[in-house]
C-alpha cells in the first residue's frame, strides 16, 4: 500500500477505474466484445461485482467512478454494501462536472453532457453522498480543462474549498492536448493561503506524455498523482495494436514478446515505474482483462526497452485527435 500525495489516504499501486464497467457505451477498443450483448442494468451490476471482487482480492483498495459513468456509482455502492467493505478497508474517488445522457443506449447522439457551474458541483455532490456515503474520500473535477474556465471560477473554487475544510479531499482530472497547462494552472490554485487541490488525475502513456513534467512537480508539492488511460483506451492492448500506425505497432509488439508479456502489460509497467506515480488505474470491463493488467507489477522494463519506446510517443494534438475519433461501442 502507498498514500496518495499528502492526503493521507491509503492507495494501492494500481487501481480500478468503472468508466467502462458503469454504462453500455465506451470508447474502449473492443468494449462492446467484452459485455456480449449483456447490456441490461443487472447483468452489467453483475459483471461489475465480479471485475470488483476480482480487484480487491488481488489487492486493489483504490476505487475511481464519476456522475457521467452511467450507473458506475450505483454499481460501487451496492458492491461495497453486498460485501460489508467499511470505508477504512478502501479508498474512494468520484468526479462532478458531467452528466450522464446517454439513456443506456450505446448508439445515443449524445452520451454526456459537460457542465463545470457551481449549480452542477452541488447536485452532483450530493448525489455522489447520496450513493456511496461515508464511502466518498475524494472528489475530483472531471476533466477539467482551461477553456472551461472551471479553474477560475471563484464560484466553484470556493465550494472545492468549503467542502476541503470539512473533510473531502478534492482532487482535479484533466484532459485533452493542454492537460500540463491545465495541471499547472490547478496547482496555483489556493483559497486561504493553501491549496485547493490535494490530487490529480491525468493522461499519461507510452503515446501521450505531455503532462509528465506538471506531474513530476505536483508530486514533488505533495499532490497525489493518478494515471488514466494508461493503456490509450485499448489501444494499448494485443487487440488494440492495429490502431496504430505500422512502425509504433511492430516496436511495441516486439518489446511485448521479449518481455513475455501482454502489451497492456508491459504499458502498464512502463507506467507504473516512474517513482512520481501514486496510482495507475485499470479500466478493465473483465476479469481476464484485469489479470493481464495486473501482471504488470511483476515486470521490470529495462532502461533499454524504455529507450526504444521514445519513438512511438505521439504529439498531444495527434493522440487527442485519434482518441476524439474512437467510437463508442
Amino acid at each position: 500500500m502507498a498514500t496518495l500525495g499528502a492526503t493521507g489516504l491509503p492507495v494501492s499501486r494500481m487501481g480500478l477505474g468503472l468508466a467502462a464497467l458503469g454504462r453500455p457505451g465506451y470508447i474502449t477498443v473492443g468494449h462492446a466484445d467484452d459485455l456480449g450483448g449483456a447490456l441490461d442494468p443487472k447483468a452489467m451490476e453483475a459483471r461489475a461485482h465480479h471485475v470488483l471482487d476480482a480487484a480487491y482480492a488481488a489487492g486493489i483498495r483504490y476505487f475511481d467512478a464519476a456522475r457521467s459513468y452511467g450507473r458506475a456509482e450505483e454499481f460501487l455502492a451496492s458492491w461495497l454494501a453486498d460485501r460489508m467493505i467499511a470505508p477504512s478497508d478502501v479508498t474512494v474517488g468520484s468526479k462532478w462536472g458531467y452528466t450522464y445522457t446517454a439513456g443506456w443506449r450505446v448508439d445515443a447522439p449524445t452520451h454526456e453532457v459537460k457542465d463545470h457551474t457551481r449549480a452542477v458541483l452541488l447536485r452532483q455532490l450530493a448525489e455522489s453522498r447520496s450513493t456511496l456515503g461515508a464511502h466518498l474520500d475524494l472528489y475530483q473535477i472531471h476533466s477539467a480543462t482551461l477553456e472551461s474556465g472551471v479553474l477560475d471560477d471563484a464560484g466553484v473554487i470556493d465550494a472545492l474549498a468549503s467542502e476541503r475544510q470539512r473533510g473531502l479531499r478534492i482532487g482535479v482530472s484533466v484532459s485533452g492536448p493542454r492537460q500540463a497547462e491545465t495541471i499547472w494552472r490547478a496547482l496555483e490554485v489556493r483559497r486561504d493561503g493553501e491549496r485547493v487541490f490535494d490530487a490529480v488525475q491525468a493522461t499519461w502513456n507510452l503515446l501521450e506524455r505531455s503532462a509528465g513534467p506538471a506531474l513530476v512537480a505536483a508530486h514533488v508539492e505533495g499532490v497525489g498523482v493518478i494515471i488514466k488511460e494508461a493503456v490509450a483506451n485499448g489501444r494499448l492492448t494485443t487487440r488494440g495494436l492495429g490502431t496504430l500506425d505500422a512502425s509504433r505497432e511492430k516496436l511495441i509488439g516486439a518489446a511485448a514478446s521479449t518481455l513475455d508479456a501482454s502489451v497492456d502489460a508491459v504499458a502498464i509497467a512502463w507506467v507504473l515505474a516512474q517513482p512520481w506515480v501514486d496510482v495507475v488505474l485499470s479500466g478493465a470491463t473483465t476479469v481476464e482483462q484485469l489479470e493481464s493488467n495486473l501482471s504488470a507489477q511483476r515486470l521490470v522494463v529495462s532502461s533499454e526497452v524504455s529507450a526504444q519506446f521514445d519513438s512511438v510517443v505521439m504529439e498531444p494534438t495527434e493522440y487527442w485527435r485519434e482518441r476524439s475519433a474512437l467510437p463508442w461501442n
